[in-house]
This record gives C-alpha cells, sequence and structure tokens, in this order.
C-alpha cells in the first residue's frame, strides 16, 4: 500500500553531497550505518512507517566548490521493508514499485546550494518505477570528520517530501468516509555516512 515509500529511498541518498561540498574528497556511502526511511499517511489517521535496506553510491568533487559535487546513488528496491510482510509484497508488486521490471531507484545530483550554516539544497534527478523528477533535499552537514581504525568518516542528515503519483505510483482504495487508503505525500529521512 505504501508505494510512496520508493520514493522515500532514492531521495535519502542526496544527503552525502553536504560532506563533498565541505571537503575536497572523495566518498563511499557505508550501506551499514546509512538509513533511507520514509514515512506515508494510512487510512488518514495514522502514519506508516518503512526504509530500504539496501543503498549504494558514491558522491565526489573538486575542491570545495559546490557546483562541482557529484552525487550518485542506487536504492535496491526490493530491500523495502515495513515490517509486515504482506505489505512489503504489495509494495514490490505491480501496484507499486514492480520490483521485477524496475529493480532500482536511483538519484543523481545536478546541484547544492548553500542555504545557511552547516544546511544545502541538494536538488537531483530522482528515477523510481522507470520515472524520472527533479526533487530536493534539505540538508544538515556534514559532521566533523572522524578516523577510527585508519578509516575517515563523516555524515549528513536530509528531509524531504515528495508526492508518490509525481513516480505513477497511483494505486488506492477509497474509504466509507470518502478518504483514501493511501496517501499521496511520503516524507523522507535519511542520514547518511560516508567513508573517504
Amino acid at each position: 500500500m505504501e508505494r510512496g515509500a520508493i520514493t522515500i529511498l532514492a531521495i535519502g541518498l542526496l544527503l552525502a553531497a553536504a560532506p563533498i561540498a565541505a571537503r575536497a574528497a572523495e566518498y563511499t556511502i557505508d550501506p551499514s550505518h546509512t538509513a533511507v526511511t520514509f514515512s506515508v499517511r494510512h487510512m488518514m489517521i495514522s502514519n506508516v512507517r518503512g526504509e530500504f535496506e539496501k543503498t549504494s553510491g558514491t558522491i565526489s568533487a573538486n575542491g570545495t566548490d559546490p557546483n562541482s559535487v557529484k552525487i550518485d546513488v542506487t536504492i535496491d528496491a526490493s530491500s523495502v521493508n515495513t515490517r509486515v510482510d504482506r505489505r512489503d509484497a504489495h509494495l514490490k508488486s505491480p501496484d507499486f514499485l514492480e520490483v521485477d521490471k524496475y529493480p532500482t531507484i536511483t538519484f543523481k545530483s545536478t546541484k547544492v546550494e548553500p542555504a545557511g550554516a552547516g544546511k544545502w539544497k541538494v536538488t537531483g534527478n530522482l528515477t523510481i518505477h522507470g520515472v524520472t523528477k527533479q526533487v530536493v533535499l534539505d540538508v544538515t552537514g556534514p559532521t566533523p570528520e572522524i578516523t577510527y581504525n585508519g578509516i575517515t568518516h563523516v555524515g549528513a542528515s536530509a528531509t524531504a517530501t515528495i508526492s508518490r503519483k509525481d513516480f505513477g505510483l497511483t494505486w488506492n482504495k477509497a474509504l466509507d468516509n470518502g478518504g483514501v487508503l493511501v496517501g499521496d505525500e511520503v516524507g523522507i529521512q535519511i542520514d547518511v555516512e560516508a567513508v573517504k
């Protein structure tokens, strides 16, 4: 039902742009310490939350110029997890993500702009269910770099709200009171850890 979950995923990865903009370096997203989560309204009375458990990607930049930032992220659409097997199977079906035909969600950045102290607007092309739309992430970060066991780590977080219908995810059911089973707006929260 929570088809909007998909969109969430791809968007989450954009956060990583902030570390690049602030530091001249190349980073790889650490999938074991990165979370792409989403929420969507259910029956107009509660929010259902989920996440995409498999994310990979790279972030690169020449110097500290935000205009040089390049973010390329891929999310495994079949890794959607809402903690309910039946719902997850529905999200993977042709009613929503149609993962057999569209196995990945991708995000490619096109612009990074400062938006205040430690904040950024990261614009990019998000592709879900074969449809590509421009999205903007509100990013906070990066954190100070931390070196552990000889590896340098940095983190950032991001939020966004998207319309699942923009990506052709239109499945729904009418309720007796005139409402709908699944909301259109999908809230996205992303926490990224990347290694240099």
